[in-house]
């Protein structure tokens, strides 16, 4: 083995090891849920959009089953618009 052929492989030795290293880093910031923050607040904001979709769901629920009159319907739709 040259001088040559032992300098690439301690540079692809390196770089493999490099890369590994970050790999793990990042396993790691993913389980902690740090993730450099974006994916907490993405998580926070799908929370309270599904919080959200399941109220509005909730009522739609409630217009369907429900035998209330007319003016009830559309008070109820009414504030489902405003949201």
């Amino acid at each position: 083995m040259g001088p040559f052929s032992m300098v690439v492989a301690i540079v692809f030795i390196l770089m493999i090891g490099r890369v590994l290293q970050e790999r793990y880093r990042a396993i790691g910031r993913v389980r902690d849920g740090d993730g450099a923050g974006y994916p907490s607040v993405d998580v926070a904001r799908s929370h309270d959009e599904v919080r959200q979709l399941k109220e509005r769901v909730a009522v739609l629920e409630r217009l369907i089953t429900d035998n209330h009159g007319r003016a009830d319907l559309e008070r109820q739709i009414e504030q489902l618009r405003d949201r």
